[in-house]
């Protein structure tokens, strides 16, 4: 009696797959590079937010401890100035409004400066196509006035 094993046969693989992974990285590498991007850009806008959120922060804290409404715009435009660059944030426009109301309050009457920080900041180095070139972040903050503390007249 003759004896048969059961030898397994090899596989041929297809031949119709060839080049089907570089298909798929031309496919997905454009779509990864655009998330990519995007991610970048919420990140620069999320940061300048912050960034602009401090520096009004900080001009309307400097204008409140002025004890007129001159020196108040001028170290609150300062310190808003200074805080931008002191967190490497660059403005292609900057925009800082210190009102200055609140000093020509009489003294014992609460009163307050209230701060607003505009900062357009650039977006057209990322080159991703519908994403705007640039975009304004505001930042507003207020800061209470002694109201006992002595103003000129």
């Amino acid at each position: 009696m003759k004896r048969t094993t059961n030898v397994p046969h090899t596989r041929r693989r297809p031949t119709g797959d060839r080049g089907s992974v570089s298909m798929e990285l031309a496919i997905l590498a454009p779509v990864l590079i655009a998330m990519l991007l995007l991610i970048v850009a919420a990140g620069r806008i999320h940061l300048s937010d912050s960034t602009v959120d401090a520096a009004a922060r900080n001009a309307a804290r400097a204008a409140s401890l002025e004890r007129d409404g001159a020196t108040a715009k001028t170290a609150g435009t300062r310190v808003a100035q200074q805080t931008l660059q002191d967190q490497g944030l660059r403005c292609d426009q900057l925009k800082v409004d210190v009102p200055t109301d609140g000093f020509r309050a009489p003294l014992g009457t609460p009163s307050s400066v209230h701060v607003t920080v505009s900062c357009t900041v650039a977006l057209a180095d990322l080159a991703l196509p519908g994403l705007p070139g640039s975009r304004t972040v505001t930042g507003t903050f207020s800061s209470p006035i002694d109201a006992y503390r002595g103003r000129p007249a």
